[in-house]
């Protein structure tokens, strides 16, 4: 059975464990019968392979080779999509329910249906949501301008689903819980490719399907949720063009007379490495993300020095002298090219619809209030949004007003103050004692995989800064750069909802823990470095031990999603049931 364990098979760049090349005299000492130590070639270095699993396994099994074969290949993708299935499941299963425009929904859905109808957001009354849920045929869309502090792709993809599904809990519901269920499938692929390992990479998309804050996001009509879509789609196809890139570095690079690829500086420091689709790819979900919410801007910087240094690795592993300086000639400048333009322009189409309706707030503003000035060369459309995003930076920076359920973002990674989306105290319940039973939607993450992860995110730190391991600093970049932001607007009203956008990056790190407490297969690279071989009774008994406590903190992660399953649903439980789920006096 091959190793599932994240340091297994995996290349890491000069400098780090398995950073040197066997010695040429031992290459040549092999005529003579030497059997130099086994070690990570430099092709393994720059594109590792894909864990399999063993022979032992499907013999066990009963399965013959060639049936194995076609099964490792079908898991690949039969995997993640058996994940994605069930958290579709579960994410559709009475969508519709509450039937209510529960918390921020008021806002989101009413501005959705506006943008569908007729471009812009409207002025809605105050006292509309009734007859919205009530009949929401006799609701017309207002035709005065709305003031809304965000950009519109969330609302255009809420409204989406209400095209096609009516003015309804489920149709403002129906693309959120559709690009939940797509974020599953994409965080398995996204697991398997950044540790080459399938059923890590299914494991990750299973902790992500059920985590109680992310199923809540899903089914709920806010913007975060797509903002966290755009910003795991960006990552995975920075991911790709990593190994893109590091492939066409492998190619290019010398082999020598018994087959062995070579390091070269010239080829390290010179070869360009031409269009690079999946970057620009990326900078069209960033720019995406950012005209969802503009903490989208903060991740785009992110990702953007991540990816650079990932540029620094593959040359430097390739045997660049001066790596810094090979990026900064090389790659520094496609690089910005292909996604910060990419970014903006798409931020900027968003916007068409309030362009050319020319009937959004703020939309005539040059033309009134804002005439005269040195900025009149630039046309008047463009003006007046930049004066509507100033005035949105205002509203943003100056949000101080208290609220119930209001966090400080310290207190997130521990869950310290969950959200209530919907609550409702139903009289005459026969199940309970007090004749009470209760309907609550919180959102809050399942706390064990959530306490797991504050324990995951020092061993992946750990990972980064002495093993100088990039996978674990990828996972840190992402949850870094969804958190950190919202720590310089302390004082500004802030929810522990926010950070869904660095969940799938959470259940990375927790996975990343998981594969490293199963441990390597005897016999790898990475079991031989742990100083186990194979047939050590030793690593054996430390492998077995591992499953069972990793097999042991999964289990427990699912039954803990499953008994918090009735207040992520808004189910009627008896009033002492709720009670016993609100294990901190900070989630009343």
């Amino acid at each position: 059975m091959t190793s599932t364990a994240p340091e297994a098979r995996q290349g890491q760049d000069a400098g780090e464990p398995h950073g040197e090349d066997p010695a040429s005299w031992q290459q040549r000492l092999r005529r003579f019968g030497h059997s130099p130590r086994p070690g990570i070639g430099l092709r393994e270095r720059l594109v590792p392979p894909y864990t399999r699993p063993g022979i032992q396994l499907w013999a066990v099994l009963g399965i013959s080779p060639p049936m194995a074969e076609r099964l490792v290949r079908w898991s690949a993708w039969g995997g993640p999509l058996l994940v994605a299935l069930v958290a579709g499941l579960l994410r559709f299963w009475n969508l519709g329910s509450p039937h209510a425009l529960i918390f921020d929904e008021t806002y989101y859905a009413k501005d959705s249906w506006a943008l569908i109808n007729q471009g812009y957001e409207g002025d809605w009354p105050k006292d509309i949501d009734k007859l919205i849920l009530a009949d929401p045929s006799k609701v017309d869309v207002p035709v005065d301008p709305g003031y809304v502090v965000h950009p519109p792709v969330g609302k255009w993809i809420i409204g989406l689903g209400e095209h096609f599904f009516g003015f309804t809990p489920f149709g403002w519901r129906f693309m959120v819980a559709v690009l939940g269920t797509l974020s599953v499938l994409m965080l398995c692929r996204i697991g398997r490719r950044l540790f080459r390992s399938t059923f890590l990479g299914c494991l990750a998309g299973t902790l992500l399907a059920v985590d109680g804050l992310h199923f809540v996001m899903s089914r709920t009509a806010l913007l975060d949720l797509v903002l966290m879509f755009f910003v795991l789609a960006a990552f995975g196809a920075l991911l790709i063009d990593r190994d893109w890139a590091r492939r066409r570095l492998a190619a290019a690079l010398p082999v020598d007379e018994e087959g062995v690829l070579r390091p070269d500086a010239g080829v390290a420091e010179n070869l360009r490495l031409g269009w690079r689709p999946w970057r620009i790819t990326a900078g069209l979900m960033l720019g995406l993300a950012f005209a969802t919410k503009w903490n989208g801007l903060y991740i785009m910087v992110g990702f953007g020095l991540m990816t650079v240094l990932w540029d620094v690795g593959a040359r430097r592993t390739a045997g660049a002298v001066r790596p810094y300086l090979a990026v900064l000639k090389r790659d520094l400048v496609p690089a910005f090219v292909s996604t910060v333009p990419v970014a903006l322009l798409t931020y900027l189409v968003s916007w068409t619809g309030w362009i050319v309706t020319g009937k959004g707030y703020y939309r005539n503003w040059a033309q009134t209030d804002g005439r005269g000035g040195n900025w009149t060369w630039l046309p008047d459309w463009l003006r007046s949004l930049w004066h509507y995003e100033y005035q949105v930076y205002e509203f943003h920076v100056n949000l101080t007003s208290g609220h119930t359920y209001q966090s400080n973002p310290w207190s997130w990674i521990v869950l310290g103050r969950p959200v209530s989306y919907f609550w409702e105290e139903q009289q005459g319940c026969a199940a309970s004692a007090t004749g009470k039973c209760s309907r609550e939607v919180l959102a809050i993450g399942t706390p064990l995989l959530w306490w797991a992860a504050c324990f995951a995110l020092v061993y992946v730190l750990w990972r980064w800064f002495f093993r100088r391991d990039w996978r674990a600093g990828a996972i840190v970049c992402g949850v870094a750069a969804g958190w950190l932001p919202w720590f310089l607007y302390q004082e500004r009203t802030i929810f522990l909802f926010y950070a869904v956008v660095f969940v799938p990056f959470l259940c990375l790190a927790v996975t990343m823990m998981i594969g490293a407490m199963l441990g390597p297969a005897a016999g790898t690279g990475t079991g031989q470095e742990l100083g186990l071989s194979s047939g050590d009774p030793t690593g054996e008994r430390r492998r077995t031990l591992g499953a069972i406590g990793a097999g042991v903190l999964v289990l427990l992660i699912i039954w803990n999603f499953i008994y918090f399953w009735p207040i992520y649903t808004g189910t009627p439980i008896p009033d002492g049931s709720w009670r016993e789920r609100m294990w901190l006096d900070t989630w009343i």
